[in-house]
């Protein structure tokens, strides 16, 4: 039986090492997702609520809490169904920008718009590279388990 050394440096990291380098999405994921959660908290309790002083409307805030530790601490399974609960604040955001009669809530359903993209896409690039390893893997399953 043949045992190889790995050169000093090398890892045995099942993803290569320039795919485990997407910090820049990381950020943008933990930054956006923060970032959301302090709109809905401004928009709802000072910025521009439904009623004076404040509504009922920043629970919305709440859902965005529950995936908060994972995305901090990089889950993938987190990460994944995140990024799709991330689309209903992209819809409230859509539906709000379009139809509030106030300016400045409709510029902030705009700025939800946008967190909600961010967030979106940085989770899915981020994602990519674990998704294509998973891939990979299944592949040579498949292709061990039929020999």
């Amino acid at each position: 039986m043949m045992t190889t050394k790995l050169k000093p440096g090398v890892s045995t990291h099942p993803l290569p090492h320039a795919a485990r380098q997407p910090r820049f999405f990381y950020f943008g994921a933990v930054g956006s997702l923060l970032g959301l959660i302090a709109l809905g908290l401004a928009w709802e309790l000072a910025l521009a609520p439904l009623r004076p002083g404040g509504s009922w409307m920043v629970l919305k805030v709440l859902p965005l809490l529950f995936p908060l530790r994972g995305v901090l601490k990089r889950d993938v399974y987190t990460m994944q169904w995140a990024s799709m609960l991330i689309l209903l604040y992209f819809t409230e955001g859509i539906v709000r920008a379009t139809s509030d009669s106030s300016f400045l809530s409709s510029r902030l359903g705009w700025v939800e718009v946008a967190l909600s993209v961010i967030f979106f896409f940085c989770t899915i690039l981020y994602l990519r590279p674990y998704k294509k390893a998973a891939k990979e893997v299944a592949k040579q399953a498949i292709k061990k388990a039929s020999q």
